[in-house]
């Protein structure tokens, strides 16, 4: 027995897991990550939950202190029949961008499993939130978690006080307007997380003290002078046009209330912690499963996990990047998971063992072995657009059967434009980069006007990309929903870039 266990060190033999060997395996994956790797990760705290739990957790973002709010119950009615049914998996755990870095994982998990989501989101995605500049810009890692306790507890509070209905309408209306409730490059100064906290409780002293049922049809009446002076000046500061709706109508609305103007923010707040993600979907996920990738297979090399382990890794693996036939019933678009583990493994392999190729499109890196630097570079000062404008390569061009169609709608057929040869290449690889801009795909509303002097009439901009132009079903309802929370007319005007 003693010469079986010198000759495989094995950190696990079975299927089932506890405590220790979740231990034992963590400690092998951080060697890893850290001493080999050199990943840069916040501290990591791990949770074992349920199923139902992580049902739960999906849906509320993945948050694990999120208000309560009737379209995160109607999410987790359609994801728990769905998964019942058998129509649809659950994820092997969920991530939350915070220090420390909290990674959920299931109980049912397999010890492969665990050890594989542990490399894939306590230091792939890990890395990635603490390093990429987008959620270093945009995020606060250290404060979210105190800030989701405060908005959980506020908005309970603010039920109590003023009724369920009165907080969901002014919840809804603000949740209809969170694409368009982001700053996406310029923002106010930012307080520190002390002074911000210390803000939040002034406030809420201040409407303890003065809360009473007799003034409530009153208006204002629960606005310290002060703090309305404070937030008159910083309407008089906003420059017009404005991309931030919410922010506008939360600093500018006459007819908000401080405690609803509070609830405005807590979206808005969640809305921009969540904004870097959707920029970074290729990267951030491509990451996370090149780290566990890595990890996976050192562990493996070092004689720490046994073939069958290795072997279940690949099969879960190979699930995760499999990217389906355009004609395949399961297809819908790109797998972000397959096209950033390519297009890292394929950068990798660029400094290894570059092609002639390769050498051409790639000069500053080709076959310099600095994958890791290079990669980390990249972790770091890139999102999905820019990733593939600087690193699609030919061969990933190729592996991924990619091409450029030229479609016009006044033509009765559509042009292949580019294919994956030396004169398409650009153009391709410029096409795929903007299907990852936002602004290619989020609607470009804007506030251009506000009479807060006379009418209040609050006038709005959309200037249309591409000839397409706002749904007027969708337009209508979210409108309405701006008419709540401005009080007064609201005017949606279109226009050509």
């Amino acid at each position: 027995m003693s010469e079986t266990l010198e000759k495989s060190p094995l950190l696990y033999s079975e299927a089932d897991w506890d405590f220790d060997t979740l231990k034992r395996a963590y400690d092998a994956i951080e060697d890893i990550g850290l001493n080999d790797l050199g990943l840069d990760v916040y501290p990591n705290q791990i949770e074992i939950i349920s199923s139902e739990q992580m049902l739960d957790a999906y849906s509320s973002h993945g948050m694990p202190l999120m208000y309560k709010h009737w379209s995160f119950g109607k999410h987790f009615a359609r994801d728990q029949m769905s998964y019942q049914k058998g129509w649809s998996g659950l994820a092997y755990e969920i991530v939350i961008n915070s220090n420390p870095c909290i990674a959920y994982l299931m109980e049912e998990n397999t010890m492969t499993m665990q050890a594989l989501v542990m490399a894939h989101a306590s230091f792939g995605h890990n890395h990635f939130f603490k390093n990429n500049y987008l959620f270093r810009q945009w995020t606060d890692a250290d404060g979210i978690l105190s800030y989701l306790d405060f908005a959980k507890k506020y908005i309970a509070k603010c039920e109590d006080e003023y009724g369920f209905e009165e907080v969901e309408s002014v919840l809804d209306a603000a949740h209809a307007l969170m694409d368009q409730g982001v700053f996406r490059y310029n923002r106010p100064p930012r307080l520190s997380e002390e002074d911000r906290l210390a803000k939040i409780a002034a406030r809420i002293r201040h409407e303890e003290v003065n809360f009473n049922d007799i003034w409530r049809t009153l208006p204002n009446t629960d606005e310290a002078d002060e703090e309305k002076e404070e937030r008159q000046a910083e309407v008089r500061n906003i420059k017009l046009p404005e991309e931030n709706l919410l922010y506008f109508i939360e600093k500018a609305s006459p007819v908000l209330r401080p405690w609803q103007r509070e609830l405005v923010r807590i979206v808005r707040n969640n809305a921009q912690y969540f904004y870097p993600q959707k920029q970074t979907k290729v990267m951030n996920e491509g990451c996370a499963t090149f780290v566990h990738h890595y990890i996976m297979n050192a562990l493996y090399n070092r004689g720490q996990i046994s073939e069958g382990a290795i072997m279940e890794f690949l099969h879960s693996h190979s699930s995760v990047v499999f990217q389906p036939e355009f004609d395949d019933p399961r297809y819908s678009g790109i797998n972000p998971y397959a096209l950033g583990f390519a297009m890292m493994e394929d950068i990798k392999r660029i400094c290894e063992d570059p092609a002639p190729e390769d050498r051409e499109w790639f000069p500053e890196i080709a076959g310099t072995n600095a994958w890791r630097e290079i990669l980390k570079d990249a972790w770091a000062n890139f999102r999905d657009e820019s990733f593939i404008l600087q690193y699609l390569s030919p061969k990933v061009m190729r592996d991924f059967r990619l091409f450029a169609l030229a479609d016009n709608s006044d033509e009765s057929h559509v042009e292949i434009s580019a294919i994956h040869d030396d004169r398409g290449f650009r153009r391709v690889k410029a096409q795929l980069a903007s299907m990852y801009d936002l602004g290619m795909h989020e609607p470009n509303i804007q506030v251009v006007g506000a009479n807060l002097e006379g009418d209040r009439e609050l006038k709005l901009r959309h200037t249309i990309h591409n000839g397409r132009t706002l749904s007027n079903k969708t337009k209508d309802a979210v409108l309405t929903h701006i008419e709540t929370l401005w009080g007064h007319e609201v005017t949606l005007d279109e226009e050509e870039a």
